[in-house]
């Protein structure tokens, strides 16, 4: 389905009134308003990690506030269930979230937040609501869209905005994953960039925090707000849950725990574990993630949508070895990417789900060759190392993941990602592969939402991945293409709640579907 001008402007309507809805149960507490200077929403509120019965939901006043939230099953908000009031304060830059509990299955959920300035009980603010679909407990059609890497190389909000949020909103997923690279701490925005062809690319917004790189603690939230500046993102932030994990853009081009930046002028602070404290503690602050109360900070969870649905979310930046770890024929700890304990962790919960499809959202793609330096070849980002032959180095990793799975029969494995700035369908056959003691599965991969483009990357057969579809920017690494190219994709992901097919569909921000697939699910053996 195109994207056309009227059918955008009639979506934009029925975005308009989730704002609009009547208030009349939002009882005012026990002040009167009257300031004339009143908090305000500076970046509109989102909803996260939604299930069956619970979702998270966040928002970001511009003062120290009160906020008081209700929710309901009515976009009306009748029988409004009233939340305890909640303090935000500088300590978490204006933020706050909390979780809504003891929801119903498969219903829409309308929530709302005022706010209330801590200095003046009279001064309150405008209410602001926004809304998400819980799962379901039965087999009902789900759809979902993916994709990654959002206001990279330096193309940031012009006149247009990051139009590819508003296409995926038009759509109405359940939710969208965001799969890394969600803000680019080590992309200073310019306030223009002069185009190949002569033309000229005007950041229609640049702030301070975007003039340069991140290092404080500040400067990375700021890379946050800047992101939730864009009308595009906030109207699908209002009425799509978004499912969040990172890659290295959130910190820095493809850290690992022992990058060394006593070489890089541009970082007056040398540590990058220092860096990614507050790299991580800003994303958590500025995202609607679930807190995981047994290791605050982790990324790595599942959200588990409805019988026919699990999520695996991996993080293969936080626990793996350095990038140049060589290509050892036994695996460590050096050449781990995922970690042991996520590891364990991935097999014992890919064991226990029953849901018809497991997908794993992954922040890089497996079976593309992603060199740590371009210019020399050399150290692998991702877990290919470019060799076509037995696994080494990380892809023992992956190897023992994926002998694991086809030894405990866990059918259905889907993989979805970004990283590479382009989309492509990839399938990967154990009879052609060098390693073969795997079951068969797809890879999908679509990005970017609002970023530089990429030429193709080169695969490794060592996992035998077969390209079945790819469209890509002309020329290598270095062919950075601006948004308004045309070249930023996406992905649409529906699972029929009769049949249980999947049905794949790779998509640009005009809304041209380029390619799709229908999977049919494996019954267990």
């Amino acid at each position: 389905m195109k994207l056309t001008d009227t059918t955008r402007r009639r979506f934009l309507s029925s975005i308009s009134a989730v704002g609009s809805v009547a208030a009349a149960s939002f009882v005012t507490p026990y002040y009167a308003r009257g300031s004339s200077s009143r908090p305000v929403f500076t970046s509109g509120l989102q909803s996260g990690d939604v299930d069956a019965t619970s979702g998270m939901i966040w928002t970001r006043v511009d003062r120290p506030s009160r906020l008081f939230v209700e929710y309901s099953t009515s976009d009306r908000f009748a029988n409004a269930v009233r939340l305890a009031p909640i303090d935000v304060t500088p300590q978490t830059d204006l933020a706050g979230k909390l979780l809504l509990r003891d929801l119903p299955p498969d219903h829409e959920i309308f929530y709302r937040f005022m706010a209330a300035d801590l200095q003046d009980v009279n001064s309150v603010s405008d209410r602001i609501h926004g809304q998400f679909r819980t799962a379901p407990s039965n087999r009902r059609t789900i759809r979902f869209a993916w994709s990654g890497d959002t206001a990279g190389q330096g193309w940031g909000i012009d006149d247009e905005g990051m139009r590819t949020y508003q296409t995926i909103a038009f759509h109405r997923p359940d939710f969208m994953i965001h799969s890394g690279d969600t803000v680019y701490a080590d992309n200073p925005i310019p306030d223009e960039i002069r185009l190949r062809d002569g033309g000229i690319w005007r950041n229609r917004i640049v702030t301070e925090d975007k003039r340069d790189i991140a290092q404080t603690l500040d400067q990375f939230r700021g890379q946050w707000k800047y992101n939730l500046l864009d009308e595009h993102v906030k109207e699908l932030n209002a009425v799509c849950p978004v499912f969040y994990q990172w890659d290295d853009h959130e910190v820095l081009n493809n850290w690992s725990p022992s990058t060394d930046l006593r070489s890089d002028d541009r970082y007056k602070e040398k540590s990058v574990l220092t860096l990614a404290t507050r790299a991580s503690r800003a994303f958590y602050e500025m995202t609607p993630i679930r807190y995981v109360a047994a290791e605050p900070g982790r990324i790595y969870r599942k959200v588990s949508y409805g019988p026919l649905l699990d999520i695996f979310f991996v993080d293969l930046r936080s626990y793996r070895g350095p990038n140049d770890h060589g290509l050892d024929q036994l695996l460590t700890a050096k050449s781990r990417i995922l970690g042991e304990g996520q590891a364990a962790w991935l097999k014992r919960e890919l064991v226990r789900s029953t849901a018809t499809w497991k997908v794993i959202a992954c922040d890089m793609p497996v079976g593309l060759v992603i060199w740590d330096d371009y210019g020399t070849r050399r150290g692998s980002e991702s877990f290919s190392n470019g060799d076509d032959g037995a696994p080494l180095g990380r892809e023992l990793e992956l190897a023992d993941l994926l002998r694991f799975i086809r030894d405990a029969a866990v059918s259905n494995i889907v993989w979805l990602t970004a990283d590479v700035h382009y989309t492509a369908a990839h399938y990967y056959d154990p009879a052609k592969a060098k390693f073969r003691e795997f079951l068969p599965f797809w890879e999908f991969v679509s990005g970017p939402l609002h970023s530089g483009t990429y030429g193709a990357q080169e695969l490794d057969m060592t996992f035998g991945p077969d390209v079945r579809y790819i469209k890509a920017a002309s020329g290598g690494a270095d062919s950075n293409l601006p948004p308004s190219a045309g070249l930023q994709f996406f992905g649409l992901v529906e699972i029929d709640g009769q049949t249980e097919q999947m049905t794949v569909r790779l998509m640009d921000r005009n809304d041209t579907e380029l390619w799709r697939t229908v999977i049919d699910p494996q019954q267990p053996s």
